[in-house]
């Protein structure tokens, strides 16, 4: 019986939160490992959807985000911007790995479209194509839109916005900011230079706040001391996750 109970909890635990597999591809010379999950029963080319990690890599998190859009019906790639072998092993490495590929927009923005194209290669619609990201990833989400990669839509979550020295065209994809209205990490000037650059850049985009809402809101190991300044916050996590189907469904009509 207790075999039987093991063997249960196993599968169970498999179906719901190991949907997807490992990907290894490549950016250059870079050997990059992504985590790649696909709705089941695929009819056609469905919506793909690249998932950007926070500032400690890919962890769980962003995998449970893949797994839970490919429930939803869409391809979904948590892409590592990182490498195989580069996955910080504290905060301090993190700050380090985020902080080169923020000085060096162009390498991060490579990794971004690799990881597009992976999407794409997946069975992806080419022309229906999302780039979402948590903090870090959150910023490279932007990076995406100013970029004007073949992306829809894009979706930071509690991401950085700032921008580097490239200058900013006019931006195609819609964008769609999820902020905590508390977030030490990102002070009032910044928030106020990237409405006024989504302005210049005629964007389509759109900023929701999430009152007593700080950093990492959706990430549950960020624990639930606000004075930190990075904590998960339940309501604002699942109401993130509802405001970002929202927007697909405008985009995408899905």
């Amino acid at each position: 019986m207790k075999l039987f109970s093991i063997l249960l909890l196993t599968l169970f635990t498999s179906s719901v939160f190991s949907q997807g597999t490992d990907l290894r591809y490549t950016e250059g010379t870079a050997k990059l490992k992504g985590y790649l999950s696909k709705p089941k029963n695929v009819k056609g080319k469905p919506v793909g959807v690249v998932v950007l990690h926070a500032w400690m890599g890919l962890t769980a998190h962003e995998k449970e985000s893949a797994d839970k859009l490919a429930k939803l019906g869409y391809i979904a790639l948590a892409a590592d911007s990182y490498g195989e072998n580069e996955a910080p092993k504290n905060v301090q490495d993190a700050g380090k790995l985020a902080g080169y590929y923020k000085s060096n927009r162009s390498i991060y923005r490579a990794r971004i479209k690799a990881a597009i194209d992976q999407v794409i290669k997946a069975g992806a619609d080419p022309t229906r194509i999302a780039v979402i990201g948590y903090c870090f990833g959150g910023t490279g989400a932007l990076e995406a839109a100013r970029a004007n990669f073949p992306v829809k839509a894009v979706v930071s979550i509690h991401g950085g916005l700032d921008k580097g020295p490239e200058a900013t065209t006019e931006i195609k994809p819609k964008v769609l900011v999820l902020h905590g209205a508390d977030d030490p990490f990102v002070p009032k000037e910044q928030v106020e230079a990237f409405q006024n650059e989504m302005r210049a850049a005629k964007a389509d985009w759109q900023m929701i706040y999430y009152a007593d809402a700080v950093h990492a809101f959706t990430e549950p190991t960020a624990g639930t001391d606000k004075s930190k300044g990075a904590a998960y916050n339940e309501v604002a996590a699942k109401r993130s996750w509802e405001h970002m189907k929202l927007f697909f469904k405008e985009v995408f009509g899905e």
